[in-house]
């Protein structure tokens, strides 16, 4: 008996070393630990809160402080994604990124993820932020493409977050409007957005990051909301650089609502409803939201575009990201700016970025790295119809193609990736990780990566043949 709990401890004992290493750290709220990552001396902390759990009288307003806790906290799980529909099984989105299945969903969504190979160190690592896209109605920060290791591989700290989306994130309305003692209303997702960015400059420190250096990065939806937060009055001293992919750049596809127009919306939606006052509204089962915004699209003679997005709220956005641009007051810090070859519209988008880039040239600013991913993806492309869930054909280097290749998770896709495929990959996250370092993608083994200017409009393209 006594040899059978000699072995037993002994085997246990590789197990409990690795408890042993696992660094407890202290961050608003309490201790947490973590889980050990892919790579040697990685840690990733999982399920973050960052803030207090937007529900009952919280729901639709700006996040409030993290609830503290007793003991100390595992951060082994991935926390909830915002509420949001099912995805279509069988889409094009859902067969390159979401075969894994729906998320779990719920109100209490304001969680975000650390992966860092200097966790407890004062290390002083680049760190990104990552914000995901969906339309501002679907999305979150641990999708199968999203992932730290690559980033973590080359000394800098990946963050990525959840926030409120659709109905709970960004619904403007009159009677919010008038609780709010007239600043506006909606935008709740950005302010999440806000919050972590301050959770991050606030603790960042105890992962071994640098507070003092944090590139903001979002793509589609989320590059929208990174050009709403360098647009900000509510963000000086937070943001050190900023990567804007496929959503952002000067007259872009995104454009930031006024403030009646979104409350004209969202009063509409809710009288159909029959929800009449804000008592009403807070009481709604959240799970019925979905339905309360499709019977208000259902109603509507023309697609008049997203029916969830930002606001001019006269608070977080005073005006839209364009006018703040072309006064001069967005935020002058590095950028890195692109596109897809086959994105949604990647005229509008190409002109976008140049143009960005010839403003802050124009202003006396550092002019934008500005790129095109141009690489058709390996594998079967998607036809076009709404049976498919898409945006047209999905086909070459389509909206979202880059994902997997900027993040070096080519090796969870599903696609037949080649050697080729992974050498580009290897170059994009040697390009973004160079920029979160020092403001410049370029250094040693990668190709010279000039900016967009006046006389040289240069536009890096991105694929497996370096050009």
């Amino acid at each position: 008996m006594k040899q059978a709990i000699l072995s037993l401890f002994i085997g246990l004992l590789p197990l409990m070393g690795m408890h042993a290493r696992t660094p407890v750290l202290r961050v608003e709220g309490g201790e947490i630990t973590g889980v050990a990552g892919d790579l040697p001396g990685l840690m990733v902390y999982k399920g973050i809160p960052y803030a207090a759990p937007p529900v009952g009288e919280l729901r639709w307003k700006q996040p409030q402080p993290v609830l503290p806790w007793q003991g100390v906290r595992s951060c082994d799980t991935f926390g909830a994604a915002s509420l949001q529909g099912d995805q279509t099984v069988g889409s094009f989105y859902w067969k390159e990124f979401y075969q894994g299945g729906n998320p779990e969903r719920s109100e209490d969504c304001l969680y975000l993820n650390v992966w860092t190979p200097a966790a407890g160190k004062d290390a002083k690592l680049p760190v990104i932020f990552w914000i995901h896209g969906g339309g501002y109605m679907a999305g979150y920060g641990h999708e199968l493409e999203f992932d730290g290791n690559a980033y973590a591989g080359k000394g800098v700290i990946l963050v990525t977050i959840n926030y409120r989306l659709g109905m709970s994130g960004f619904l403007s309305h009159p009677l919010l409007t008038a609780e709010n003692k007239g600043k506006g209303s909606g935008n709740y997702g950005l302010f999440d957005q806000l919050a972590a960015l301050k959770w991050v400059k606030n603790n960042i420190a105890a992962f071994g990051g640098d507070p003092g250096n944090i590139t903001v990065m979002g793509q589609s939806a989320g590059a929208g909301s990174v050009q709403a937060l360098i647009s900000s009055p509510l963000t000086e001293g937070l943001i050190q650089r900023a990567i804007i992919q496929s959503g952002g750049g000067l007259g872009g596809i995104i454009a930031a609502k006024p403030l009646r127009e979104a409350e004209k919306t969202g009063k509409e939606m809710w009288d159909g409803a029959e929800a009449t006052t804000l008592e009403e509204m807070r009481l709604f089962p959240a799970d019925k939201f979905q339905e309360v915004m499709i019977k208000y699209l259902m109603k509507q003679q023309t697609f008049g575009g997203l029916p969830f997005g930002p606001s001019i709220d006269g608070e977080l956005l005073t005006a839209s990201p364009d006018e703040v641009a072309k006064v001069g007051n967005q935020l002058d810090i590095p950028y890195m700016i692109g596109y897809t070859s086959e994105d949604l519209m990647p005229d509008v988008m190409k002109k976008a970025a140049v143009d960005w880039s010839l403003l802050l040239e124009e202003q006396g600013k550092e002019p934008a790295y500005v790129y095109c991913f141009s690489h058709d993806l390996p594998g079967e492309d998607m036809p076009a119809g709404p049976q498919m869930g898409g945006f047209g054909d999905m086909k070459g280097a389509f909206h979202s193609a880059e994902l997997w290749y900027m993040f070096g998770t080519l090796g969870k896709s599903w696609r037949p990736m080649e050697q080729a495929d992974f050498e580009l990959s290897e170059r994009m996250v040697t390009y973004w990780t160079n920029f979160a370092k020092t403001g410049n993608p370029n250094g040693e083994g990668v190709p010279l990566w000039d900016p967009c200017t006046k006389s040289n409009e240069h536009i890096q393209t991105l694929d497996i043949q370096v050009k």
